[in-house]
């Protein structure tokens, strides 16, 4: 869910990438806020608030990381809830982002509601009673959550806790210049990782000096939407076992998956795939490197056909579900999904006005479809996507369709947030640089980094 506005893209968007500020964020959820807050309010239990009279005047204030342009799409669908509560105002306070909201809830001085695009830090928010459990509400007004998809609700609640619902969502698919494919006798997208190797040397181009002048495919991690947890989905690679451990070195998928991106990383070389890497663009201004014809195949989100669309109209681009492990032929047409969520913190002070905004934002088809519209992302619900409104061309339709495959897979939700996925990302990064020469070794490693953080939060409840 990003702007096409280079100012917004750069206020750094993300749930993937901004590792290091989510892992700050998330410690300082989880030890500024597990002493939650007494009463219903604090611990969630208990009965609804409820609903105000339409009569009823009063201000709902609501956090977002929203801007620019699409701070007014926000805004828009925000104050359709005056539809039904014409004397509600609300107060949008765009960039906004979750250090500012754990402070406001620890210093007891909340937002009505929170908008968040970090789900990684949804299991520390639903763990610290920072987020109210929404279970009393969607009972009372006997919510069907099965509108949702399943993956959806998946990420947006936390060991059954439902502290969150989906605001929008974003899939995860694959990226092609059709010129690029046109001039070196490529016909289709490949569907097997095999064929993906095979492509990008055919499609790189080396300078005379044998630096690289276009990259069929760059393989570095993380970089771009070069994450593991991005990847992960198209290997079919768990981040955690039945027991709830990380058990990555004793997982075929992610063997496979870093021995790919080892095949490729040998074929440019480590050294030339860092000097190639440091020229190319910021994701989100009009320099990306794929707008710009430095790489031929990238994986990226629903979003990216809105800023190649204003960013780069020169380019010929075509999406499809990205290419899976040559073992798993039946995971082709899935994807790794995340969203936006929106949830009420502790202490808010109309929470039951609060639950009236965010069924409007996360289940009203209307708005539902005036977001996805207005910021090019894929609706949460079944409904808002088979409506007819919903603008759905050749390049958006690929991510609409791995959305309804059943094919999609979510991050875990966890006690410690995005703890897990830093490590497996630090580990890539050492990995493709040699330094980690033994690929069990290393995942060992990382599993018990991951099981010591998981064991810490589970003895602290």
């Amino acid at each position: 869910m990003r702007s096409t506005t280079t100012a917004a893209a750069r206020q750094g968007r993300f749930r993937r990438r901004g590792l290091i500020f989510l892992a700050t964020a998330t410690a300082a959820l989880l030890t500024a806020c597990s002493g939650a807050a007494s009463g219903p309010a604090g611990d969630g239990g208990g009965e609804a608030a409820p609903a105000p009279g339409k009569d009823d005047k009063l201000t709902l204030t609501v956090y977002s990381k929203f801007n620019n342009r699409e701070y007014g799409v926000v805004t828009e669908g925000l104050n359709s809830l005056k539809k039904k509560f014409p004397n509600i105002e609300i107060k949008h306070e765009g960039n906004q982002d979750d250090d500012k909201l754990t402070q406001s809830i620890r210093g007891g001085n909340p937002p009505d509601v929170a908008i968040s695009f970090f789900t990684d830090n949804l299991g520390a928010w639903c763990h610290s009673g920072s987020f109210l459990d929404l279970k009393p509400y969607i009972e009372r007004d006997k919510i069907d959550l099965n509108v949702i998809p399943e993956a959806v609700r998946s990420y947006t609640e936390f060991e059954g806790k439902r502290c969150a619902m989906p605001m929008l969502a974003d899939v995860y698919g694959f990226y092609y210049n059709k010129d690029m494919f046109a001039a070196a006798g490529i016909a289709a997208p490949p569907k097997t990782t095999s064929e993906l190797l095979e492509q990008a040397k055919r499609l790189t181009q080396f300078n005379p000096d044998g630096s690289i002048k276009v990259a069929g495919f760059l393989p570095n991690m993380p970089f771009y939407n070069n994450q593991a947890q991005i990847w992960a989905p198209n290997w079919d690679a768990h981040w955690l076992g039945p027991d709830g451990k990380s058990n990555l070195a004793a997982s075929p998928e992610w063997k496979e998956m870093f021995n790919f991106q080892r095949q490729l990383i040998d074929f440019y070389g480590h050294d030339k795939l860092t000097q190639f890497k440091a020229g190319l663009g910021d994701e989100y201004s009009a320099d990306h490197a794929f707008h710009r014809g430095k790489i031929a195949m990238m994986f990226d989100g629903e979003y990216r056909t809105a800023f190649l669309k204003d960013q780069a109209p020169q380019i010929k681009f075509g999406t499809a579900p990205p290419p899976v492990a040559d073992s798993k032929p039946q995971r082709y047409g899935g994807a790794f999904t995340t969203g936006t969520i929106i949830a009420i913190p502790k202490g808010a002070k109309n929470p039951g006005a609060s639950w009236e905004l965010i069924k409007q934002m996360s289940l009203d088809t209307d708005t539902l479809v005036q977001l996805g519209n207005g910021l090019k992302n894929v609706p949460s619900t079944t409904t808002a996507l088979k409506d007819p409104r919903l603008e759905v061309d050749e390049t958006f339709r690929p991510f609409i369709t791995m959305f309804e495959s059943g094919k999609l897979l979510p991050n875990p939700t966890t006690a410690i947030g995005d703890a897990h996925l830093k490590a497996v990302n630090d580990f890539a990064e050492r990995w493709q640089a040699g330094s980690e020469p033994d690929l069990e070794a290393g995942l060992r490693r990382v599993d018990a980094q991951i099981n010591d953080e998981l064991a810490q939060k589970s003895g602290g409840r």
